[in-house]
Protein backbone atom coordinates (compact mmCIF):
# COMPACT_ATOMS: atom_id res chain seq x y z
CA UNK A 1 0.00 0.00 0.00
CA UNK A 2 1.43 3.54 -0.88
CA UNK A 3 2.44 5.16 2.46
CA UNK A 4 1.29 8.50 0.53
CA UNK A 5 -2.91 7.20 1.11
CA UNK A 6 -3.05 7.26 4.41
CA UNK A 7 -1.48 10.64 5.04
CA UNK A 8 -3.44 12.12 2.54
CA UNK A 9 -6.62 10.50 3.99
CA UNK A 10 -5.22 12.40 7.55
CA UNK A 11 -4.67 15.20 5.82
CA UNK A 12 -7.76 15.42 3.99
CA UNK A 13 -9.43 14.77 7.55
CA UNK A 14 -7.87 17.56 9.26
CA UNK A 15 -8.49 20.17 7.02
CA UNK A 16 -12.41 19.24 7.06
CA UNK A 17 -12.32 19.51 10.81
CA UNK A 18 -10.51 22.79 10.56
CA UNK A 19 -13.61 23.91 8.42
CA UNK A 20 -16.24 22.25 10.92
CA UNK A 21 -15.07 23.20 13.87
CA UNK A 22 -14.60 27.18 12.49
CA UNK A 23 -17.65 27.34 11.40
CA UNK A 24 -19.18 26.89 15.05
CA UNK A 25 -16.78 29.16 16.21
CA UNK A 26 -15.79 31.68 14.07
CA UNK A 27 -19.80 32.88 13.52
CA UNK A 28 -20.25 33.27 17.16
CA UNK A 29 -20.21 36.94 18.43
CA UNK A 30 -18.94 38.22 14.93
CA UNK A 31 -20.16 40.37 13.02
CA UNK A 32 -21.60 39.07 9.30
CA UNK A 33 -18.97 40.80 6.89
CA UNK A 34 -16.17 39.45 9.44
CA UNK A 35 -17.18 35.77 9.73
CA UNK A 36 -17.73 35.71 5.86
CA UNK A 37 -13.91 36.41 5.80
CA UNK A 38 -13.42 34.00 7.59
CA UNK A 39 -15.23 30.98 6.58
CA UNK A 40 -14.31 31.79 2.84
CA UNK A 41 -10.29 31.55 3.75
CA UNK A 42 -10.80 28.77 5.70
CA UNK A 43 -12.59 26.64 2.95
CA UNK A 44 -9.69 27.76 0.72
CA UNK A 45 -6.35 27.16 3.20
CA UNK A 46 -8.04 25.67 6.17
CA UNK A 47 -4.38 24.93 7.51
CA UNK A 48 -2.94 28.52 7.02
CA UNK A 49 -5.59 30.26 8.07
CA UNK A 50 -6.31 28.10 11.16
CA UNK A 51 -2.41 29.64 12.01
CA UNK A 52 -3.30 32.89 11.69
CA UNK A 53 -6.52 32.88 13.12
CA UNK A 54 -4.70 31.70 16.44
CA UNK A 55 -2.64 34.22 16.18
CA UNK A 56 -4.58 37.16 14.92
CA UNK A 57 -8.38 36.19 14.89
CA UNK A 58 -9.66 35.90 18.37
CA UNK A 59 -11.73 38.81 18.76
CA UNK A 60 -11.01 38.65 22.69
CA UNK A 61 -8.40 39.89 24.70
CA UNK A 62 -6.92 36.62 27.23
CA UNK A 63 -8.46 35.99 30.31
CA UNK A 64 -6.08 37.41 32.07
CA UNK A 65 -6.52 41.25 30.39
CA UNK A 66 -10.03 41.21 30.35
CA UNK A 67 -9.98 40.99 34.70
CA UNK A 68 -7.87 43.86 34.64
CA UNK A 69 -10.10 45.46 32.74
CA UNK A 70 -12.61 44.73 34.73
CA UNK A 71 -10.92 46.26 37.51
CA UNK A 72 -9.76 49.63 35.67
CA UNK A 73 -13.50 50.04 34.20
CA UNK A 74 -13.95 50.70 38.26
CA UNK A 75 -11.27 53.25 38.17
CA UNK A 76 -13.03 55.02 34.89
CA UNK A 77 -16.10 54.54 36.34
CA UNK A 78 -14.89 56.32 39.85
CA UNK A 79 -13.19 58.86 37.95
CA UNK A 80 -16.11 60.06 35.73
CA UNK A 81 -18.71 59.90 39.42
CA UNK A 82 -15.67 62.35 40.76
CA UNK A 83 -15.48 64.45 37.59
CA UNK A 84 -19.32 64.73 37.62
CA UNK A 85 -19.83 65.53 40.73
CA UNK A 86 -17.01 68.39 41.48
CA UNK A 87 -17.60 72.10 41.68
CA UNK A 88 -16.08 72.90 39.21
CA UNK A 89 -16.54 70.24 36.29
CA UNK A 90 -20.01 71.78 35.18
CA UNK A 91 -22.67 69.43 32.94
CA UNK A 92 -23.60 72.16 30.10
CA UNK A 93 -27.40 72.65 28.65
CA UNK A 94 -27.00 71.01 25.35
CA UNK A 95 -29.61 71.57 22.71
CA UNK A 96 -31.89 68.83 21.96
CA UNK A 97 -30.79 67.83 18.93
CA UNK A 98 -27.42 67.31 20.81
CA UNK A 99 -28.73 65.51 23.91
CA UNK A 100 -29.11 61.88 22.32
CA UNK A 101 -25.15 61.61 21.24
CA UNK A 102 -23.93 63.13 24.74
CA UNK A 103 -26.25 60.20 26.35
CA UNK A 104 -24.64 57.95 23.74
CA UNK A 105 -20.89 58.83 24.65
CA UNK A 106 -22.22 58.43 28.17
CA UNK A 107 -23.40 55.06 28.13
CA UNK A 108 -20.43 53.58 26.56
CA UNK A 109 -17.86 55.23 28.59
CA UNK A 110 -19.72 56.96 31.31
CA UNK A 111 -18.01 60.20 30.59
CA UNK A 112 -20.20 62.91 30.71
CA UNK A 113 -20.06 66.45 28.86
CA UNK A 114 -18.02 69.06 30.37
CA UNK A 115 -18.54 72.18 29.98
CA UNK A 116 -15.70 75.07 30.69
CA UNK A 117 -12.90 74.06 28.19
CA UNK A 118 -10.94 76.14 26.23
CA UNK A 119 -10.26 74.16 23.45
CA UNK A 120 -6.96 75.02 20.68
CA UNK A 121 -6.82 73.10 17.31
CA UNK A 122 -3.14 72.53 16.09
CA UNK A 123 -3.16 71.69 12.24
CA UNK A 124 0.50 72.34 11.67
CA UNK A 125 2.65 69.61 12.65
CA UNK A 126 6.08 71.40 14.04
CA UNK A 127 3.38 74.10 16.14
CA UNK A 128 2.08 70.64 17.76
CA UNK A 129 5.40 69.70 18.78
CA UNK A 130 6.64 73.02 19.53
CA UNK A 131 3.07 73.46 22.25
CA UNK A 132 3.30 70.33 23.61
CA UNK A 133 7.56 70.39 24.50
CA UNK A 134 6.59 74.16 26.17
CA UNK A 135 4.23 72.35 27.99
CA UNK A 136 6.16 69.84 29.38
CA UNK A 137 8.73 72.30 29.81
CA UNK A 138 6.98 73.99 31.99
CA UNK A 139 5.01 70.96 34.57
CA UNK A 140 5.36 71.43 37.95
CA UNK A 141 3.26 68.06 39.29
CA UNK A 142 3.86 65.00 36.06
CA UNK A 143 3.58 64.30 32.83
CA UNK A 144 1.70 61.51 31.75
CA UNK A 145 2.16 60.31 27.62
CA UNK A 146 0.73 57.59 25.47
CA UNK A 147 1.89 57.32 21.92
CA UNK A 148 1.86 54.69 19.41
CA UNK A 149 4.95 55.60 17.96
CA UNK A 150 7.76 57.84 19.35
CA UNK A 151 10.54 57.16 17.25
CA UNK A 152 14.69 57.62 17.54
CA UNK A 153 14.60 60.50 15.15
CA UNK A 154 14.67 64.59 15.88
CA UNK A 155 10.93 64.80 16.84
CA UNK A 156 11.52 62.20 19.48
CA UNK A 157 14.47 63.23 21.00
CA UNK A 158 13.01 66.91 21.59
CA UNK A 159 10.08 65.17 23.50
CA UNK A 160 12.38 63.41 25.16
CA UNK A 161 15.01 65.82 26.19
CA UNK A 162 11.85 67.53 27.41
CA UNK A 163 11.28 64.73 29.73
CA UNK A 164 13.99 64.57 31.15
CA UNK A 165 14.77 68.00 32.03
CA UNK A 166 11.27 67.94 34.11
CA UNK A 167 12.17 64.89 35.77
CA UNK A 168 15.29 65.74 36.71
CA UNK A 169 13.71 68.96 38.52
CA UNK A 170 11.23 66.33 40.41
CA UNK A 171 8.01 66.29 37.76
CA UNK A 172 6.89 62.70 37.96
CA UNK A 173 6.64 61.22 34.10
CA UNK A 174 5.02 58.09 32.75
CA UNK A 175 5.23 57.08 29.39
CA UNK A 176 2.91 54.36 27.27
CA UNK A 177 4.68 52.85 24.15
CA UNK A 178 2.79 50.55 21.99
CA UNK A 179 5.10 48.15 21.68
CA UNK A 180 4.48 47.22 17.83
CA UNK A 181 3.81 50.62 16.67
CA UNK A 182 7.29 51.51 18.11
CA UNK A 183 8.80 48.00 17.39
CA UNK A 184 12.02 50.34 15.90
CA UNK A 185 12.83 52.46 18.69
CA UNK A 186 11.15 51.17 21.79
CA UNK A 187 13.83 49.83 23.60
CA UNK A 188 16.27 52.41 23.00
CA UNK A 189 13.58 54.64 23.83
CA UNK A 190 12.22 53.77 27.10
CA UNK A 191 16.11 53.09 28.30
CA UNK A 192 16.43 56.59 27.92
CA UNK A 193 13.83 57.35 29.64
CA UNK A 194 14.24 54.84 32.25
CA UNK A 195 18.04 55.74 32.62
CA UNK A 196 16.51 59.68 33.47
CA UNK A 197 13.84 57.91 36.18
CA UNK A 198 11.10 58.29 33.82
CA UNK A 199 8.81 55.23 34.18
CA UNK A 200 8.23 53.78 30.89
CA UNK A 201 6.21 50.97 29.45
CA UNK A 202 5.41 49.06 26.22
CA UNK A 203 1.77 48.71 25.58
CA UNK A 204 0.35 45.53 24.71
CA UNK A 205 3.74 43.71 24.58
CA UNK A 206 3.92 40.65 22.02
CA UNK A 207 6.36 37.78 22.84
CA UNK A 208 5.77 33.85 23.37
CA UNK A 209 8.84 34.44 26.33
CA UNK A 210 6.32 36.75 28.23
CA UNK A 211 3.11 35.34 30.49
CA UNK A 212 1.02 38.49 29.65
CA UNK A 213 1.89 38.67 26.00
CA UNK A 214 -0.66 40.28 23.77
CA UNK A 215 -1.59 39.77 20.01
CA UNK A 216 0.21 41.82 17.43
CA UNK A 217 -2.93 43.05 15.91
CA UNK A 218 -4.33 44.54 19.05
CA UNK A 219 -2.71 47.99 19.67
CA UNK A 220 -3.06 51.01 21.77
CA UNK A 221 -3.55 53.70 18.80
CA UNK A 222 -4.04 56.53 21.55
CA UNK A 223 -1.86 59.36 21.40
CA UNK A 224 -2.81 61.69 23.70
CA UNK A 225 -0.53 63.95 27.12
CA UNK A 226 -1.86 65.31 30.19
CA UNK A 227 0.83 67.93 31.50
CA UNK A 228 -0.51 68.37 35.74
CA UNK A 229 -4.10 67.26 34.92
CA UNK A 230 -5.03 70.43 33.33
CA UNK A 231 -3.49 70.34 29.86
CA UNK A 232 -4.28 67.58 27.54
CA UNK A 233 -3.54 66.98 24.40
CA UNK A 234 -5.16 64.26 21.61
CA UNK A 235 -4.87 63.92 17.89
CA UNK A 236 -3.31 61.85 15.27
CA UNK A 237 0.01 62.83 15.36
CA UNK A 238 2.49 60.30 16.54
CA UNK A 239 6.02 61.71 18.29
CA UNK A 240 8.09 61.37 14.75
CA UNK A 241 9.46 63.33 12.27
CA UNK A 242 7.09 65.30 10.17
CA UNK A 243 8.50 63.42 6.59
CA UNK A 244 8.28 59.77 7.55
CA UNK A 245 10.91 57.27 6.26
CA UNK A 246 9.53 56.97 3.00
CA UNK A 247 9.36 60.76 2.04
CA UNK A 248 5.74 60.99 2.89
CA UNK A 249 4.81 64.54 4.41
CA UNK A 250 2.15 63.34 7.16
CA UNK A 251 -0.99 66.11 7.33
CA UNK A 252 -2.22 65.75 10.95
CA UNK A 253 -4.25 67.57 13.83
CA UNK A 254 -3.90 67.88 17.58
CA UNK A 255 -6.20 69.16 19.49
CA UNK A 256 -4.75 71.17 22.83
CA UNK A 257 -7.32 71.68 26.20
CA UNK A 258 -7.33 73.60 28.59
CA UNK A 259 -10.15 72.82 31.58
CA UNK A 260 -12.08 69.87 33.18
CA UNK A 261 -11.77 67.59 29.73
CA UNK A 262 -8.60 67.21 30.69
CA UNK A 263 -9.80 64.65 33.85
CA UNK A 264 -11.42 62.31 31.30
CA UNK A 265 -8.02 62.60 29.48
CA UNK A 266 -6.45 61.77 32.62
CA UNK A 267 -8.60 59.19 34.21
CA UNK A 268 -8.21 57.42 30.30
CA UNK A 269 -4.34 57.31 31.10
CA UNK A 270 -4.70 55.84 34.27
CA UNK A 271 -6.87 53.24 32.99
CA UNK A 272 -3.75 51.96 30.33
CA UNK A 273 -1.33 52.23 32.88
CA UNK A 274 -3.35 49.94 34.97
CA UNK A 275 -4.00 47.63 32.45
CA UNK A 276 -0.33 47.58 31.71
CA UNK A 277 1.37 47.75 35.06
CA UNK A 278 -1.27 46.94 37.56
CA UNK A 279 -0.48 49.97 39.06
CA UNK A 280 -2.94 52.50 39.51
CA UNK A 281 -2.73 56.14 39.55
CA UNK A 282 -4.91 57.59 42.24
CA UNK A 283 -3.03 61.00 43.96
CA UNK A 284 -5.16 64.21 44.01
CA UNK A 285 -2.45 66.14 42.18
CA UNK A 286 -3.21 63.86 39.32
CA UNK A 287 -7.19 64.72 39.26
CA UNK A 288 -7.31 68.62 40.35
CA UNK A 289 -10.21 70.28 40.45
CA UNK A 290 -9.89 73.93 39.26
CA UNK A 291 -12.44 76.80 37.80
CA UNK A 292 -11.45 76.77 34.30
CA UNK A 293 -13.24 79.88 32.06
CA UNK A 294 -13.32 78.43 28.69
CA UNK A 295 -16.48 78.01 26.77
CA UNK A 296 -16.42 74.42 24.78
CA UNK A 297 -18.43 71.56 25.87
CA UNK A 298 -16.64 68.82 25.03
CA UNK A 299 -16.72 64.87 25.72
CA UNK A 300 -14.61 61.84 25.80
CA UNK A 301 -14.64 58.79 24.39
CA UNK A 302 -12.43 55.68 25.08
CA UNK A 303 -13.18 52.73 23.03
CA UNK A 304 -11.35 49.47 22.08
CA UNK A 305 -11.12 45.64 22.47
CA UNK A 306 -11.88 44.94 26.47
CA UNK A 307 -15.24 47.67 26.08
CA UNK A 308 -18.48 45.92 25.52
CA UNK A 309 -19.42 46.92 22.25
CA UNK A 310 -17.52 48.80 19.12
CA UNK A 311 -18.44 52.18 20.14
CA UNK A 312 -16.47 54.69 18.25
CA UNK A 313 -17.98 52.65 15.22
CA UNK A 314 -21.23 52.69 16.96
CA UNK A 315 -21.19 56.72 17.59
CA UNK A 316 -20.15 57.73 14.14
CA UNK A 317 -22.78 55.38 12.49
CA UNK A 318 -25.58 57.19 14.86
CA UNK A 319 -24.45 60.60 13.55
CA UNK A 320 -24.68 60.07 10.54
CA UNK A 321 -27.90 58.59 10.61
CA UNK A 322 -28.91 61.69 12.38
CA UNK A 323 -27.19 64.16 9.99
CA UNK A 324 -29.73 66.93 8.54
CA UNK A 325 -27.42 69.01 6.39
CA UNK A 326 -23.86 68.11 6.12
CA UNK A 327 -21.49 65.64 7.01
CA UNK A 328 -17.03 65.59 6.71
CA UNK A 329 -15.17 62.85 7.40
CA UNK A 330 -11.48 62.72 7.01
CA UNK A 331 -9.13 59.42 7.57
CA UNK A 332 -6.48 57.76 6.41
CA UNK A 333 -7.62 54.35 6.24
CA UNK A 334 -11.22 54.00 5.02
CA UNK A 335 -12.45 50.36 5.02
CA UNK A 336 -15.78 50.63 6.37
CA UNK A 337 -18.32 47.85 7.78
CA UNK A 338 -21.13 47.35 6.47
CA UNK A 339 -23.06 49.75 9.02
CA UNK A 340 -20.98 52.55 8.05
CA UNK A 341 -20.72 52.12 4.23
CA UNK A 342 -24.82 51.63 4.39
CA UNK A 343 -25.19 55.03 7.31
CA UNK A 344 -23.35 57.39 4.86
CA UNK A 345 -25.03 56.16 0.74
CA UNK A 346 -28.63 56.37 2.48
CA UNK A 347 -27.66 59.85 4.49
CA UNK A 348 -26.61 61.28 0.65
CA UNK A 349 -29.72 59.41 -0.96
CA UNK A 350 -31.83 61.76 1.87
CA UNK A 351 -29.99 64.80 0.65
CA UNK A 352 -27.44 65.54 3.30
CA UNK A 353 -24.34 66.58 2.06
CA UNK A 354 -21.30 63.98 2.50
CA UNK A 355 -17.75 64.32 2.05
CA UNK A 356 -14.92 61.95 2.09
CA UNK A 357 -11.39 63.52 2.40
CA UNK A 358 -8.99 60.67 1.95
CA UNK A 359 -5.57 60.50 1.33
CA UNK A 360 -4.12 59.94 -2.40
CA UNK A 361 -1.12 57.99 -1.39
CA UNK A 362 -1.46 55.40 1.15
CA UNK A 363 1.44 54.06 3.48
CA UNK A 364 -0.36 50.24 2.80
CA UNK A 365 -1.13 49.16 -0.70
CA UNK A 366 -3.29 46.41 0.69
CA UNK A 367 -5.63 49.14 2.84
CA UNK A 368 -5.09 51.18 -0.25
CA UNK A 369 -6.55 48.68 -2.37
CA UNK A 370 -9.12 47.45 -0.29
CA UNK A 371 -10.67 51.36 0.72
CA UNK A 372 -10.91 51.71 -3.26
CA UNK A 373 -13.25 48.86 -3.65
CA UNK A 374 -15.78 51.07 -1.69
CA UNK A 375 -15.67 54.50 -3.97
CA UNK A 376 -18.07 52.68 -7.04
CA UNK A 377 -21.19 52.39 -4.57
CA UNK A 378 -20.19 55.43 -2.41
CA UNK A 379 -20.58 57.62 -5.35
CA UNK A 380 -23.56 56.37 -6.82
CA UNK A 381 -25.65 57.09 -4.23
CA UNK A 382 -23.81 60.81 -4.16
CA UNK A 383 -21.03 60.40 -1.50
CA UNK A 384 -17.96 63.29 -2.52
CA UNK A 385 -14.92 61.97 -2.38
CA UNK A 386 -11.67 64.21 -2.39
CA UNK A 387 -8.23 62.65 -3.02
CA UNK A 388 -5.63 64.71 -1.20
CA UNK A 389 -2.46 64.86 -3.00
CA UNK A 390 -0.22 66.67 -0.63
CA UNK A 391 1.35 63.55 1.39
CA UNK A 392 -0.44 61.40 3.37
CA UNK A 393 -3.51 62.38 4.82
CA UNK A 394 -2.98 61.35 8.22
CA UNK A 395 -5.58 63.60 10.29
CA UNK A 396 -8.37 61.82 11.43
CA UNK A 397 -12.07 63.85 12.32
CA UNK A 398 -15.32 64.56 11.79
CA UNK A 399 -17.86 67.30 11.91
CA UNK A 400 -21.79 66.58 11.66
CA UNK A 401 -23.98 69.55 10.58
CA UNK A 402 -21.14 71.99 11.59
CA UNK A 403 -22.09 71.02 15.54
CA UNK A 404 -20.38 67.89 16.37
CA UNK A 405 -17.10 67.69 16.05
CA UNK A 406 -14.90 64.26 16.58
CA UNK A 407 -11.00 64.36 16.83
CA UNK A 408 -8.47 61.69 17.53
CA UNK A 409 -6.83 58.88 17.06
CA UNK A 410 -9.53 57.00 15.31
CA UNK A 411 -9.25 55.75 11.44
CA UNK A 412 -12.74 54.59 9.87
CA UNK A 413 -11.66 51.23 10.03
CA UNK A 414 -12.63 47.90 11.15
CA UNK A 415 -9.61 47.44 13.16
CA UNK A 416 -10.54 51.38 14.84
CA UNK A 417 -13.96 49.94 15.22
CA UNK A 418 -13.17 46.25 16.76
CA UNK A 419 -9.58 46.01 17.83
CA UNK A 420 -7.16 49.48 18.54
CA UNK A 421 -7.76 51.19 21.59
CA UNK A 422 -8.72 54.81 20.89
CA UNK A 423 -9.50 57.84 22.32
CA UNK A 424 -11.52 60.80 20.37
CA UNK A 425 -12.81 64.04 21.90
CA UNK A 426 -15.95 64.78 20.73
CA UNK A 427 -16.89 68.42 20.69
CA UNK A 428 -20.21 70.40 20.81
CA UNK A 429 -18.46 74.05 20.23
CA UNK A 430 -20.26 75.87 16.87
CA UNK A 431 -17.08 78.05 17.23
CA UNK A 432 -14.53 74.96 17.27
CA UNK A 433 -17.20 73.37 14.65
CA UNK A 434 -16.21 76.78 12.25
CA UNK A 435 -11.97 76.33 12.95
CA UNK A 436 -12.57 72.60 11.67
CA UNK A 437 -14.58 73.67 8.72
CA UNK A 438 -11.63 76.31 7.56
CA UNK A 439 -9.17 73.22 7.95
CA UNK A 440 -11.42 71.04 5.97
CA UNK A 441 -11.44 73.60 3.06
CA UNK A 442 -7.67 73.79 3.18
CA UNK A 443 -7.63 70.05 2.34
CA UNK A 444 -10.43 69.97 0.34
CA UNK A 445 -8.29 72.48 -1.58
CA UNK A 446 -5.47 70.42 -1.49
CA UNK A 447 -6.87 67.58 -2.98
CA UNK A 448 -8.75 66.33 -6.19
CA UNK A 449 -12.30 65.31 -6.08
CA UNK A 450 -12.74 62.19 -7.84
CA UNK A 451 -15.06 62.12 -10.98
CA UNK A 452 -17.37 59.03 -10.93
CA UNK A 453 -17.52 58.69 -14.62
CA UNK A 454 -13.95 58.33 -15.05
CA UNK A 455 -12.96 55.92 -11.95
CA UNK A 456 -15.77 53.39 -13.48
CA UNK A 457 -13.55 53.29 -16.41
CA UNK A 458 -11.12 52.38 -14.85
CA UNK A 459 -9.15 49.02 -15.49
CA UNK A 460 -10.15 45.72 -14.87
CA UNK A 461 -6.84 43.95 -13.48
CA UNK A 462 -7.45 47.27 -10.82
CA UNK A 463 -10.81 46.57 -10.40
CA UNK A 464 -10.30 42.84 -9.84
CA UNK A 465 -7.45 43.77 -7.24
CA UNK A 466 -9.09 46.01 -5.38
CA UNK A 467 -12.37 43.28 -5.05
CA UNK A 468 -9.92 40.65 -3.93
CA UNK A 469 -8.31 43.36 -1.35
CA UNK A 470 -11.85 43.85 0.02
CA UNK A 471 -12.21 40.37 0.82
CA UNK A 472 -9.47 41.26 3.37
CA UNK A 473 -11.57 44.25 4.74
CA UNK A 474 -12.62 42.69 8.17
CA UNK A 475 -8.97 41.56 9.15
CA UNK A 476 -7.24 45.26 8.03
Amino acid sequence: MNIADPIALAYLVLEWTIRVVMLVVVTSRRSPEEARTWLLFVFFLPVPTLVFYLFAGRSKSPRWRRKRFRKARTLLEGAARQIEHSHHCSRPEVSANLAPATRLIEGLSHFPVLGGNVICLLPSYQSTINHLVQDIERAKNHVHLATYIFANDDTGDRVLAALLAVAKRGVECRVLIDAVGSYASASGVISKLRAGGIRAERALPVSILRPHSMRGDIRNHRKIAVIDGRTGYIGSQNIIDEASSTGLINKELVVRIVGPAVLELQAIFAADWFLETGSAIAHIHFFPHEHSEGGSAVQLLASGPEYRLASAGLLIVALVHGAQRKVVLTTPYFVPDDALRLALQAAALRGVDVELVLSRISDSWLVALAQRSYYHELLAAGVVIHLYRDGLLHAKHVSVDDEIVIIGSLNLDMRSFNLNAEASLVCYDPAVAVELRAEQQKNIAASDPLDSNIWNDRRLTAKLAQNIARLFSPLL
